[in-house]
Order: C-alpha cells, then sequence, then structure tokens
C-alpha cells in the first residue's frame, strides 16, 4: 500500500498558507515543508530556446516551471534529437536531481517561454535530506516521468501520427493556461519525430474534425473530449497516476 503523504493536498485557505507558487509540485507540500525550498529559490524569467539543461553536463540549479513549457529530448546515433518528454508546472528540471545524479544524457530546452523557481542543487539536496515528505513526492514525480517517457515510446511505436498529434496536443495543454498552443509545424515536427509534410496531414486530420483551429503559429484546442478520443490509448495512463500520487494536473493553478 503506498505511503500517504502527510497534508496532501495543500488547501491555500489554511490559516497560515504558504506563500504563493503556481508550479504543482511545490503546492501540494505543506507550508513547513514548502519554505525549506521557497526561502532559497529565485524566480526568473526562461525564454524560448534557452536551456536548462545540457545533456551530459553537470547541472547546477533544478527549475520548477510556474508557466511556460520546455522540451526533453535525447540525441540519435544520426546526430539528430528525438523529443522523448515535456515539463511545465507539474514537475521539474531535471528529475536526475532526484535520484542524486548531477549530470543526464537528456537536454532540456524551453519551447514556450514562462518563468520557473530557481533552485541550487546544494540547497534541493539539503531540502531533500531534511524533508522525507519533500523527497517522498519527488521521488512519486520521478515514478510519472517514468511511465510518461514509456507511454511516448509505446505510442511512437503503435499509433499513428494523428493520434501521436492528439497525445501532444493534450499534453501540451495540460501546462498551460487557456486553449492556445503557441506551437509551430516545425516544432511539432521535432515534438512527434515526424517530417513537416506528415505533421501538416495530421494538423489538417484534427482541424478538419473540428478538434483544433489554427492560424500560423497557433494552435487552438476546441474539442478536447475529442482530442481525448483520436490519442486512445497513447493518452491517460500517466496523467491518472500523477493525480493519483501528486494532485490535480489541470485547472486554475
Amino acid at each position: 500500500m503506498d505511503a500517504v503523504l502527510p497534508q496532501i493536498p495543500f488547501d491555500p485557505a489554511r490559516d497560515t498558507p504558504a506563500p504563493t507558487v503556481r508550479n504543482r509540485l511545490l503546492r501540494v507540500l505543506p507550508p513547513e515543508d514548502l519554505a525549506l525550498l521557497r526561502g532559497r529559490a529565485e524566480t526568473v524569467s526562461v525564454e524560448a530556446g534557452a536551456r536548462l539543461a545540457n545533456a551530459n553536463a553537470p547541472m547546477g540549479d533544478a527549475f520548477f516551471p510556474e508557466s511556460g513549457l520546455a522540451s526533453v529530448s535525447l540525441a540519435t546515433v544520426e546526430g539528430s534529437r528525438l523529443e522523448v518528454g515535456i515539463t511545465g508546472r507539474e514537475g521539474m528540471v531535471s528529475p536526475a536531481f532526484v535520484l542524486g545524479v548531477e549530470r543526464t544524457p537528456f537536454e532540456t530546452e524551453v519551447r514556450i517561454g514562462g518563468q520557473a523557481l530557481r533552485v541550487g542543487a546544494e540547497a534541493l539536496r539539503e531540502a531533500m535530506a531534511r524533508s522525507e515528505t519533500l523527497r517522498r513526492l519527488l521521488m512519486r514525480y520521478v515514478q510519472v516521468v517514468t511511465l510518461w517517457t514509456s507511454q511516448t515510446a509505446l505510442s511512437n511505436r503503435r499509433h499513428k501520427t494523428e493520434e501521436r498529434l492528439a497525445r501532444w496536443l493534450l499534453l501540451v495543454h495540460d501546462r498551460i493556461d487557456g486553449d492556445e498552443l503557441t506551437l509551430t509545424h516545425e516544432t511539432l515536427s521535432t515534438m512527434l519525430g515526424v517530417h513537416r509534410p506528415g505533421v501538416t496531414v495530421a494538423v489538417h486530420e484534427l482541424e478538419s474534425g473540428g478538434m483544433i483551429a489554427t492560424k500560423r503559429g497557433l494552435i487552438t484546442i476546441l474539442d478536447r473530449d475529442k482530442l481525448v478520443r483520436v490519442a486512445g490509448t497513447s493518452y491517460g495512463f500517466a496523467e491518472a497516476e500523477y493525480e493519483r500520487l501528486i494532485g490535480p494536473l489541470r485547472g486554475p493553478a
């Protein structure tokens, strides 16, 4: 049976509320545990194209996104890059810190600019050592990240491009406010590992089905329920596990 994290989910109406944060991991922490990180965290702006973690290089800081979106990718033997996941306000960069690892083969690059709480690696290690609640919460997040990565691999292997596109749009939609996604066909091509003509065909399929509307560099979600049906088994399992182990994935932050 899973151990119960005390005082999760965090209730903002408590008599002694913690400082407001939008990152969903940090929001579920009790005030005294959040204070271990919040007091040593710095709010920073992260612009599209910024690298939050370089492949195979020492990582000095952890980032807890409050808004925006980052892409996690892995270099292929041919020299190209394949996206294996995305991170937004539901998580952190990089989960490797939780496992005591200071470098990773994955590269994390900001796709949609926003803000993040930056915490030094040593400060994060100290907070985890002092707070069993924080340590267990972040370990649960690592479990969900493993499921997201596995689900991506399964989807890439078994599903058609339009199904995979529907899934990626849902993943982005889960991590931002509103229904407008700032995504170009080139970005979608990288996310899916599919040439742009294939992405264009898949976008037109979803648009003709009334699920999305598009204009240059912008995709608007019109019917999320239809997207979920098209995504099928490529979406939902890891999301349900996040909500079971951590808390709500969507909704106002």
